[in-house]
């Protein structure tokens, strides 16, 4: 399935928002932040457009597909199956959202960006249950267990990591530092996702 191979900031650019994709390069070293709210000879900066509320829908649609890495076609897939589920569309569809592997692995400081852990879920770095997952859209569930193999943990980027202080670990998961060793404990928590996201906005888009 084809994946957006672009600049990344562009999509931060085009939103008008920091999505963090590059990780701690983007706290570092922000075109976003440079630009917004600067003039340059012939410019304004950001213009402010009213928007129409088809195209808030749309934004925000975008948005949520950036956030986490999908395209078009991944991102309505994960929409139809929310519409079936019990309860609410938009916080189902951001719920499956997060239960990705790819996802739980960034939230848990295995990766520095949701685009370095799918590379070290493509390249089978990650242990479901001790089995090996390479699939970065694996769809986690409460009681599982997410490690990596030894051998991998030897890696100078994964150590640095795992020594860095843990802070946006959520509630619904919980990581043993020492172990190296993550746990779903329950369904994600909609006050909790990896970026704010008006799901209902999404929804509407959708049903129009």
């Amino acid at each position: 399935m084809s994946r957006y191979l672009g600049s990344v900031c562009k999509l931060c650019r085009r939103e008008k928002e920091k999505f963090f994709l590059k990780g701690e390069k983007c706290s570092a070293n922000c075109t976003l932040e440079r630009k917004k709210g600067k003039s340059s000879s012939g410019q304004r900066g950001f213009a402010k457009v009213r928007m129409s509320d088809y195209a808030k829908h749309l934004r925000e649609k975008q948005k949520a597909r950036r956030v986490y890495g999908l395209v078009e076609e991944q991102f309505r897939h994960y929409y139809k199956i929310a519409e079936k589920m019990r309860g609410s569309t938009g916080n189902n569809l951001i719920k499956l959202l997060e239960l990705r592997l790819d996802n739980v692995v960034y939230r848990l400081g295995l990766a520095s960006s949701k685009k370095m852990a799918r590379q070290i879920v493509n390249h089978g770095n990650v242990l479901v249950n001790e089995k090996k997952i390479d699939i970065p859209r694996y769809q986690l569930k409460a009681g599982d267990i997410i490690t990596i193999p030894e051998k991998y943990k030897a890696n100078a980027v994964i150590k640095k990591l795992i020594e860095k202080p843990i802070s946006n670990v959520p509630t619904w998961l919980s990581f043993d530092k020492n172990k190296v060793v993550g746990t779903v404990i329950s369904d994600p928590l909609i006050s909790e996702i990896s970026y704010p996201i008006n799901s209902q906005l999404i929804v509407e888009y959708y049903s129009k």
